[in-house]
């Protein structure tokens, strides 16, 4: 289950990101992610282990929010994009050559972070999302 190195990965980076922003202290609501659906990343299970993960941390209750990203190819030989499926062994569906390129589908990244800064010095906090 790779979700929970995903997972891990993700905790670091919204670690070395926090520190990016002291003396204020980030109030996370809200993590966006685009995930691929070729990536074998079962959405469901990175939300179950990131809720695990941020649990009593300074990221409490962050939620974290999935935007999947279908699987698309590009036919090199007639470049017709297709939706490839597994059945068809992904070839493309207009002249059943193997799919060569990948065009989406391997995402996995932060898109955004909904937020807010609360200073350290008087604990109320403000708006900065950008």
């Amino acid at each position: 289950m790779h979700e929970i190195d995903m997972t891990r990965a993700l905790i670091l980076s919204m670690n070395d990101w926090r520190r990016r922003h002291e003396p204020a202290i980030p109030v996370v609501k809200a993590v966006r992610l685009q995930v691929g659906d070729f990536t074998c990343v079962e959405p469901d299970q990175l939300i179950t282990t990131w809720k695990a993960a941020v649990k009593d941390s300074w990221m409490h209750g962050a939620k974290l929010a999935i935007e999947t990203i279908p699987l698309i190819g590009r036919c090199l030989v007639c470049n017709n994009t297709y939706t490839p499926e597994e059945q068809m062994a992904y070839r493309s569906p207009c002249c059943n050559h193997p799919m060569e390129e990948i065009v989406t589908g391997r995402e996995l990244r932060i898109c955004s972070v909904d937020y807010f800064l609360s200073p350290k010095v008087t604990g109320q906090p403000y708006d900065c999302c950008p």
